[in-house]
């Protein structure tokens, strides 16, 4: 009977998601993290970009993030029905330098594949293996076009205004996207552009990588000073 009612219980509480209230301190640039989550490998409409990476310790986030991350795709499930995603690189559980991003070290970083489609119009997942630096190395062109895969500008955009609604209903935000420049001007002419420019804060200048396979997104969470 005992047995029966712990199995009940545990069936309740939902798949991948923990009571552990995660702590950041810093910057993204300069910081680290207490209590880190994993995020899930995969979803009925996302993939991790590597089952590896996630083995050894890259994809750990801020619980808050995590809750936004998985609620966004939940979201999209509905919204952008068929819709494949994948996120990428995020943090080390207890965060700090995590080469070779100049960023990700308090569990607010994390990087998202473009999602794409192919010359069927059909949503699939970009490949992401050893051969292609886990697909940091695939470069698109100014059109969003590589081999056959095409960026899915509208899914992007869905996504990203799906971020920043469950972060906002959270009451925390987006700090800023970055994302190629020369590129964004197709972001914002899907029907989500307009509430895009409204309130997410795009990167205006070239970074250090070029951000066209995927898009780098900071998250506002309130973080404690670094502890030296």
């Amino acid at each position: 009977m005992l047995r029966a009612l712990i199995l009940s219980t545990t069936m309740l509480i939902p798949l991948g998601v923990s009571s552990q209230e995660s702590v950041c301190y810093g910057s993204t640039a300069s910081g680290s993290l207490d209590g880190g989550v994993k995020l899930p490998g995969e979803g009925p409409n996302f993939v991790s970009y590597s089952a590896v990476a996630g083995l050894i310790g890259r994809t750990y986030v801020h619980s808050s993030v995590r809750d936004i991350i998985v609620a966004a795709y939940k979201a999209l499930e509905t919204e952008q029905p068929g819709t494949v995603f994948k996120y990428a690189e995020t943090g080390l559980s207890s965060g700090g330098t995590f080469r070779p991003h100049r960023t990700h070290q308090n569990g607010l970083s994390v990087d998202f594949m473009v999602p794409v489609i192919d010359e069927n119009g059909e949503s699939i997942q970009l490949p992401t293996h050893p051969f292609n630096k886990l697909g940091y190395s695939i470069e698109f062109d100014k059109a969003g076009v590589y081999e056959q895969y095409h960026i899915d500008y509208d899914a992007m955009a869905a996504h990203i205004a799906e971020l920043h609604q469950q972060a906002t209903s959270r009451g925390f935000g987006l700090w800023r996207v970055i994302f190629d420049p020369d590129m964004q001007k197709y972001l914002f002419s899907t029907e989500y552009g307009h509430y895009l420019q409204a309130n997410v804060q795009f990167s205006e200048r070239p970074s250090w990588v070029r951000h066209d396979e995927h898009y780098h997104v900071d998250f506002e969470i309130p973080c404690r000073e670094l502890r030296r």
